[in-house]
């Protein structure tokens, strides 16, 4: 169990208060850890384990537990047995019904540290803004970085090596218990797909037409990173001989959003200073899901290389968008409290046209913030102020400005 400091360093300020921590992420991206982890801090700090409640809502034993009331009731009774200020710890708590109206009635009579997670980012929409608004933070927790990857993949090869084992497993927590053995680790991301599928879009919003959503996920997949529309894949579908409306292919590709299995990135016209509403591009959670399931991640290293900087870029806390200037665009644009940077990702800056394309893309934009281009070459070409360094080493990096 490695300590996700990334994380722990956002979530220390709130620990002790009254405010409800909310941990979301993508089934198995380490969110039951985080508790561990945070446990272990409270120990460290005196707090006595015997003042912890724990419930797991996966876990059958508590499936008597999974409604409101019964919840209630049932850590009522257990908070007469603990001396001092309660620390409660819910697993997976979208399983219980009504949830929010019972934790928030737990912080009104109790004297607790809450701490919950759950795998739908409509965790904290509805009417937990009713019952728990202003009153929680939350913190969405990725897999691993390749940081994370490079410390449990313990091997005297090179980092150019480890990086080829991190472009095919991706960092989902669980495969350093299989050793990053290949057979073992795709069956495993294989199967977590399809919990995900199963248990966080199909049951959730009630699909019926399971293999219209296995398409979609099918198309998002291959084209991650780049920009598609709904009419685009309908057009795709009735090639397929289906015919499907728009409106119903929005609402399956919001289910897999919500379930984190996709993250929507919008577009940003940076002249006109404004958020475009067509074309949006989307990335995987986990591009090591993607290899298991859909295949092609080294042949596609443009793409998978363009989701992994996407998703490093989210876990530092950063907003992101896609940028067009005039005609041309930028891969990234991070804004975070005013601070903003670019990033252009390329695969290898092989060709005079590759170079000029890739460092073009930012003529004319005359502001002072860094502007990155990033690729797999090992020589520097950073030119015109504008930086370019190996998406490896950007990714190791601690700071980028």
């Amino acid at each position: 169990m490695i300590k996700r400091e990334m994380y722990l360093k956002r979530i220390r300020p709130f620990i002790g208060t009254e405010l409800i921590k909310v941990m979301t992420g993508i089934r198995r991206s380490g969110k039951s850890i985080m508790l561990e982890l945070i446990k272990q801090e409270l120990t460290e700090s005196g707090v006595n384990p015997s003042q912890f409640i724990s419930i797991n809502f996966e876990d059958m034993r508590y499936a008597h537990l999974q409604t409101a009331k019964a919840l209630h009731d049932e850590i009522m009774k257990r908070a007469e047995a603990v001396e001092g200020k309660l620390y409660l710890f819910f697993d997976e708590i979208q399983e219980v019904a009504d949830w929010e109206k019972c934790v928030n009635s737990l912080r009104i009579a109790l004297d607790s540290d809450i701490y919950i997670t759950g795998s739908n980012a409509k965790l904290l929409s509805g009417e937990l803004a009713t019952h728990l608004g202003g009153r929680y933070v939350e913190f969405v927790i990725y897999p691993f970085s390749f940081a994370e990857f490079m410390a449990l993949y313990q091997t005297n090869a090179p980092v150019q090596e480890r990086f080829k084992q991190y472009l095919l497993f991706g960092g989902m927590p669980y495969l350093a218990h299989l050793g990053y053995a290949d057979a073992p680790s795709k069956q495993y991301l294989y199967d977590l797909f399809n919990s995900v599928q199963l248990k966080d879009i199909v049951k959730r919003n009630r699909i019926r037409d399971v293999d219209l959503l296995e398409r979609i996920i099918s198309y998002a997949m291959a084209n991650v990173g780049n920009t598609f529309s709904a009419t685009s894949l309908a057009r795709f579908l009735k090639n397929e001989h289906r015919t499907i409306a728009t409106e119903t292919i929005l609402n399956y590709i919001r289910y897999c959003v919500d379930a984190y299995l996709f993250y929507q990135v919008k577009r940003e016209d940076l002249q006109g200073k404004q958020i475009l509403s067509t074309n949006e591009k989307y990335y995987i959670a986990d591009h090591g899901i993607r290899e298991a399931v859909y295949g092609g991640n080294t042949r596609d290293i443009n793409l998978i290389l363009e989701n992994i900087v996407y998703l490093e870029l989210l876990r530092r806390g950063y907003e992101v968008t896609v940028g067009r200037n005039g005609t041309k665009e930028i891969d990234f644009v991070l804004n975070r409290r005013g601070e903003k940077i670019y990033v252009q990702v390329a695969y290898l800056l092989a060709s005079e046209e590759t170079i000029e394309r890739e460092f073009g893309a930012y003529d004319g934009i005359r502001d002072n913030f860094p502007k990155y281009v990033l690729s797999l070459d090992e020589f520097d070409m950073s030119r015109d102020g504008i930086r370019h360094v190996n998406i490896r080493d950007f990714l190791l990096m601690e700071k980028w400005n």
